[in-house]
């Protein structure tokens, strides 16, 4: 048990340490168009993912899906948000917009607690409460500094949000979702890589070393979701929760010091109110967890 906790702890870290650094992948593609690099990355995921099910002989639950309409229907729904948040992120990359890519990311724990308040009847707690009203000043102050709202953050945490929803309620596993999602966007992809004009879309016309680049799509999708699924198994989603912020983090440092994208007192002052939201919910989840193991303790060694 200890063993598979500690195993489950490395996926963890190597999964959202990957999605941190993702970032450098898609900015040293800035040569290629936003959308090709979608499209090489929804074709490259499908043959990967493919190849994944039939090694790890998941035919039987794809087979499972294709026999539910509803459950259909839904998988359309989280390719069409999925498919969203992938193009957003990328061009919000391309385009020096890596911290709004990150405030997104951050506020997306709290996207998901009003969702689940919503369509879980989940209860707002004093301090979820406190969390969620600090992200929404957060965006208000936004609007107030910049005359708009952050649209960009605000698209990759909904999009996001709403495709953690629809996929909790489908309940179909990492790589059968994937292989449908990606092979529902697959031939719209192909379709733009045969009609566009642009000059990399060729992969024929493409040097070895463009070509690599461009098939590195896939892995640098694919490694880290699977290095999420085995950490899924391994450890509590309580856990998982604490991981989940490297990603953004890792984005936030990398626009700052890598890329030098400029980070007015203004826009700071919004990711403080963010960062003061998820540190509230941080502190609570430590409090309830450390009030557990005493109360179990307590348990055992009342039994005894």
């Amino acid at each position: 048990m200890q063993t598979s906790s500690k195993s489950g702890i490395f996926y963890a870290l190597t999964a959202f340490t990957l999605w941190a650094i993702a970032p450098i992948y898609f900015k040293e593609m800035s040569f290629v168009p936003a959308q090709e690099i979608l499209a090489h990355r929804v074709v490259w995921s499908f043959i990967l993912v493919l190849i994944l099910i039939l090694l790890l002989r998941y035919t039987d639950a794809l087979k499972t899906v294709f026999r539910s309409r509803k459950t259909l229907l839904a998988m359309l729904v989280s390719t069409l948000l999925i498919g969203f948040n992938w193009g957003t992120f990328i061009w919000a990359v391309q385009n020096n917009k890596m911290l709004s890519a990150s405030l997104g990311y951050y506020i997306n724990p709290l996207i998901s607690i009003l969702l689940g308040m919503i369509f879980f009847q989940d209860k707002l707690d004093k301090v979820r409460k406190a969390a969620v009203v600090l992200c929404f000043c957060a965006v208000v102050f936004e609007v107030i500094q910049f005359g708009s709202l952050p649209w960009i953050a605000l698209i990759l945490a909904v999009t996001f949000g709403f495709y953690g929803l629809v996929r909790k309620k489908v309940a179909v596993d990492s790589f059968t979702g994937m292989a449908i999602e990606t092979g529902i966007m697959l031939p719209f992809a192909l379709l733009y890589l045969i009609w566009s004009p642009s000059a990399t879309a060729n992969i024929f016309d493409n040097s070895a070393h463009v070509n690599w680049l461009l098939f590195a799509a896939g892995p640098v999708t694919m490694v880290p979701l699977m290095c999420f699924a085995a950490a899924a198994n391994r450890v509590s989603m309580v856990t998982l929760g604490f991981f989940q912020y490297i990603g953004p983090t890792g984005m936030f440092f990398l626009a700052v010091f890598l890329y030098d994208e400029p980070l007015s007192p203004e826009k700071l002052t919004t990711f403080v109110l963010i960062w003061s939201a998820l540190a509230i919910l941080i502190l609570d989840s430590v409090r309830k967890i450390r009030k557990n193991r005493a109360k179990q303790a307590l348990d055992k060694n009342v039994l005894r």
